[in-house]
């Protein structure tokens, strides 16, 4: 699989940790009638990258930012996307099956993904620590 890198600005240092500030592209950015549709997103990020060398880099400097290989990269797509949608199918499937009307169903399914996305959030911090990065110069 090929790494997935980004063009980022050094924006600030703190100990190990390196502060870069990224402009990342939707796929509507390559696309000749992104100006027409009006659909073209990009937002800028900033990603912290634990780096030993961080002394090495200088503020506003250029760097490339990649997913280290064997990071968490397809399980953060997993968990953000497909488990979504399972949690709310699956929600939705049994409310229904247990006799509550579509309405209700909608809604114990909307609560079931807050509390998902809840949960999600208060583990933050664990999946933090499996999601690394890293500075190419």
């Amino acid at each position: 699989m090929a790494e997935i890198k980004h063009t980022g600005e050094i924006v600030r240092k703190q100990g190990s940790t390196v502060y870069v500030k990224m402009t990342v592209n939707s796929a509507c950015s390559e696309c000749h009638a992104r100006g027409v549709c009006g659909v073209d997103e990009s937002k800028e990020k900033i990603v912290e990258v634990d780096c030993a060398s961080a002394q090495d880099y200088n503020i506003g400097e250029k760097v490339e930012v990649a997913l280290e290989s064997g990071s968490m990269g397809a399980k953060s797509v997993v968990l953000a996307y497909v488990v979504p949608f399972f949690v709310l199918t699956v929600a939705l499937i049994v409310a229904i099956l247990l006799g509550a009307s579509e309405g209700m169903a909608v809604v114990v399914s909307l609560v079931c993904m807050a509390v998902y996305y809840l949960v999600l959030y208060m583990l933050r911090d664990r999946i933090k620590n499996k999601i690394k990065f890293k500075i190419i110069k």
